[in-house]
């Protein structure tokens, strides 16, 4: 392990020089206040959407809950709104209600408009937290009005590369909010140890500190309900045949914690340009390999009370699909997973929804990216490609 200390000395005096705010995060806000646009119509318009070609375990069933253009990340408030992130099309932020109870979305908000990637949502103490490639914004109190939206920038100090700059964000048991910073490549060796990492700070901006470092682009993770661990999804680098890397289920014990990149990949796959420097056996090994090019995004564990008591505690994962695999081999992903865990191990990878891929064609009409459990127990997943958020429910 000698080698990881070296390597994350320099780390800790980069991360050091970060955990004071800047003048800017402090002071620089958006004193204005504005109306957010209401829209009812379309919400459930099911033009494009074959849920018919789903399939999942017997007693399960999926409907559309929404149409949301490019729907991403989502968070939950406690009186059942639901905001949900945009990366393309308009880059905008929404907020989305079931006014009459039926569980279909009758109100979908626009929040904001206009913002660089705004993929990342989490709802902490009546705050609403976006996230942009470089910057982090926070809507106070958001629920009281939507007619006076207002918005603080917290933080502006993240990088501005657009190549896996998008980020995923939510806060922990800690109450920290965690941030992660992608890879500015498909595969490289960075010199600013901010790359490749997960980072958290306090509520209002301050105290940034690198959590965890070597990994490649996350957009996904949660905290394990009864052992307060953290499990992130990674995705694996390219241009390395259709078969290998695997991308990855990392389980996070402490804080500065190094999961491989760019230096292993999967946990045994030494990376043909960097993996002499250090052997994978220096790093934290996966919790659970996935499959290759899956492109695995959103997680949660199942804590609810509508599922048969087999997918208590399952994480559940989103998996938005390849893109770069060759025709011979066709599109991997394109689904959702479940990973059982025993003892901070994955000990059952199995699929749980699939049908997005058409595998006689290979072409996707649907790519799933986050997973959200409602209040009564239901699942919510949110698809870009379409434009939608389904929700399953059990029915027996």
């Amino acid at each position: 392990m000698k080698h990881i200390f070296l390597l994350l000395l320099g780390v800790w005096m980069v991360v050091t020089s970060c955990d004071q705010p800047t003048s800017q995060q402090t002071e620089t806000s958006e004193m204005n206040t504005w109306s957010a646009s209401i829209e009812t119509e379309g919400l459930q318009d099911m033009t494009g959407i074959e849920l018919d070609q789903l399939t999942l375990p017997d007693g399960f069933k999926i409907d559309l809950y929404a149409r949301v253009k490019n729907a991403r990340s989502m968070a939950l408030s406690p009186s059942g709104t639901v905001y949900v992130g945009n990366r393309r099309g308009g880059n905008e932020v929404y907020a989305i209600k079931d006014t009459d109870g039926d569980f279909k979305a009758d109100v979908r908000y626009v929040l904001d408009t206009g913002m660089r990637m705004p993929n990342g949502v989490a709802f902490h103490d009546g705050d609403l937290y976006v996230a942009e490639v470089s910057k982090l914004w926070r809507y106070e109190n958001i629920e009281e009005d939507f007619e006076k939206v207002s918005k603080t920038l917290i933080y502006d100090d993240y990088p501005t590369d657009a190549h896996h700059g998008w980020k995923f964000i939510d806060f922990g048991p800690d109450g920290k909010l965690y941030v992660p910073v992608g890879a500015p490549c498909n595969i490289c060796e960075s010199k600013d140890s901010i790359y490749a990492s997960i980072t958290r700070m306090n509520p209002d901006g301050t105290g940034r500190e690198v959590f965890a470092h070597g990994v490649r682009n996350t957009v996904g993770f949660t905290w394990h309900p009864e052992t307060g661990d953290m499990y992130f999804t990674d995705n694996g680098r390219d241009a390395l045949g259709d078969t290998i890397p695997p991308c990855e289920l990392n389980r996070a014990t402490e804080a500065g914690q190094h999961f491989g990149y760019p230096y292993c990949h999967g946990g045994y796959i030494a990376d043909p340009e960097f993996g002499d420097k250090y052997p994978c056996e220096d790093f934290v090994q996966p919790a659970q390999k996935l499959g290759p090019h899956v492109a695995p995004l959103g997680i949660k564990f199942y804590n609810g009370n509508m599922f048969p008591e087999e997918f208590n505690m399952l994480a559940f994962i989103a998996e938005h699909g390849s893109w770069n695999r060759s025709q011979e081999a066709g599109h991997t992903g394109h689904k959702i997973t479940t990973v059982k865990i025993e003892d901070g191990q994955g000990v059952a990878y199995e699929d749980f929804i699939t049908g997005f891929l058409n595998k006689e064609t290979n072409i996707a009409w649907g790519r799933p990216v986050a997973i959200l459990f409602l209040e009564d127990g239901s699942m919510l997943i949110s698809d870009d490609l379409k434009g939608a958020i389904y929700r399953v429910t059990y029915e027996g």
